[in-house]
């Protein structure tokens, strides 16, 4: 399944270079967020929870953008039809796919946390950055797992830029969550506290299940 893995991300990533329809407009919407909340809210520095929740809405509706065009060109040029010809694991997709957005989501944060840091954490704004990287990981695994998921079945239908927000968002509730209650300590007013490691388990726990599940169904999503 490895070789079928690598041969489908190089595809992707190839596409993405070429059209840079995904991650520049998710950059650029997060950026643009980030704006919009530092004028919006009138103030120079945010702290703690508010800090946090801004932080990850604006991440989780990024994702969404990035979710939307996952599949696009496999329905839009025949690829499903070729791969479900192909004699090869179709689980090898979902991996793909998965390890796609993740990488999608990374490299968006490696610039929108940078942005949001100067403009709304004040005169100490990388203060976090020493223990958010685990929390970013472990997030980004969930919504790569479920938006793969999610992007799959929306991709079938027409009306794909609805469904996938009406499927998505609820079911990344609990990563928004849990990254937020992981992330409010590390932008506390006093300084970057500890990681509660119970939130990180829950992130963690997220991740192992709806992976399992999203491996157990998207056999079935292609059929359909």
């Amino acid at each position: 399944m490895r070789p079928v893995v690598a041969a489908l991300l190089r595809k992707d990533l190839r596409l993405e270079l070429r059209t840079r329809e995904s991650v520049p407009a998710m950059v650029l919407f997060s950026v643009s967020t980030f704006v919009v909340f530092r004028f919006a809210l009138d103030r120079e520095r945010l702290e703690g929870d508010l800090a946090a929740g801004v932080l990850w809405v604006t991440l989780l509706f990024a994702a969404v953008l990035g979710i939307n065009r996952l599949f696009v060109a496999e329905r839009e040029q025949g690829g499903f039809d070729g791969f479900l010809l192909a004699p090869v694991d179709r689980t090898a997709m979902f991996v793909a796919k998965a390890l796609l957005l993740f990488g999608f989501l990374s490299a968006v944060e490696l610039v929108a946390v940078s942005v949001y840091s100067v403009l709304l954490l004040g005169p100490s704004p990388f203060q976090a950055f020493p223990g958010l990287p685990l929390v970013l990981a472990l997030a980004n695994a969930g919504v790569a797992v479920v938006g793969t998921l999610v992007g799959a079945l929306a991709v079938q239908t027409r009306a794909r830029d609805l469904i996938v927000p009406l499927l998505a968002l609820p079911l990344l509730l609990p990563i928004v969550i849990a990254g937020a209650e992981a992330t409010a300590p590390l932008l506390a007013e006093g300084g970057a506290g500890a990681l509660p490691g119970r939130w990180l388990a829950i992130l963690g726990l997220y991740d192992v299940v709806f992976g399992l599940i999203a491996v157990a169904v998207f056999d079935f999503l292609l059929e359909d």
